[in-house]
């Protein structure tokens, strides 16, 4: 397989290198460049089209958001992930908003942003117990969950596969969980995303919580 293709946009050289250093001793990761400020970032995906961007919330000529909206009006199809010395609730909801897949404190232990890299490259979120029921309370009152059809649509077990998703379950997990293969869990949630008119796992737990879903409409892990 070929390696997870990382970008890094941060300031400070040091952290930079240390980054690097970190990431390109695991086998399956390799960096192919960095920016130290917002434009030189959005240059840097345009011409290396990394997988992963790991974007500092702090950069000296914007901010992450302003990154984050660039990457989104053109289309660059890159995970961005946050490193922060610390965020507040609503730059991190407006983050999430435009596209952000995951958030590390830059005082977090290395082997989380491993963790963490990888992780966006499953499709999964990534941003620590602590602040994903902020996300989900202030997306919510924004109206960030969108349905668009009633949840009696859903099949008994699009309804299983939902619930593991709000409880934060990779595809894996959801896989070996209901016996199924990794690519029908992936086929599975996209049909839901389309049935329920939302775009991500987060605004997908919103419609979760919402309509009070459960393992299945009788409680219990339904057939297919």
């Amino acid at each position: 397989m070929q390696p997870i293709r990382i970008a890094i946009a941060d300031a400070s050289q040091m952290f930079v290198d240390a980054i690097r250093g970190l990431l390109d001793a695991e086998s399956d990761l390799s960096v192919v460049g960095a920016a130290d400020c917002g434009a030189a970032a959005v240059d840097l995906v345009r011409r290396e089209l990394p997988d992963v961007l790991l974007l500092d919330t702090a950069l000296p000529d914007g901010t992450c958001l302003d990154v984050l909206r660039t990457l989104d009006d053109t289309r660059l199809a890159v995970r961005v992930v946050l490193l922060a010395v610390d965020i507040d609730k609503q730059e991190m909801v407006d983050a999430v908003c435009l596209g952000a897949r995951g958030l590390v404190l830059k005082h977090s232990p290395a082997s989380l942003l491993v963790k963490c890299v990888r992780s966006v490259i499953e499709g999964e979120y990534w941003f620590g117990h602590d602040h994903v029921p902020e996300i989900i309370d202030a997306l919510r009152a924004q109206g960030a969950a969108r349905a668009t059809v009633p949840a009696d649509t859903l099949t008994p077990r699009e309804i299983v596969v939902m619930a593991a998703v709000a409880d934060g379950a990779t595809n894996r997990d959801i896989s070996l969980q209901l016996g199924l293969s990794e690519q029908t869990v992936k086929n599975h949630i996209s049909h839901i995303y389309d049935k329920v008119g939302v775009s991500n796992r987060v605004e997908l737990t919103l419609f979760v919580i919402s309509h009070k879903l459960g393992a299945g409409r009788n409680g219990s892990p339904a057939s297919n």
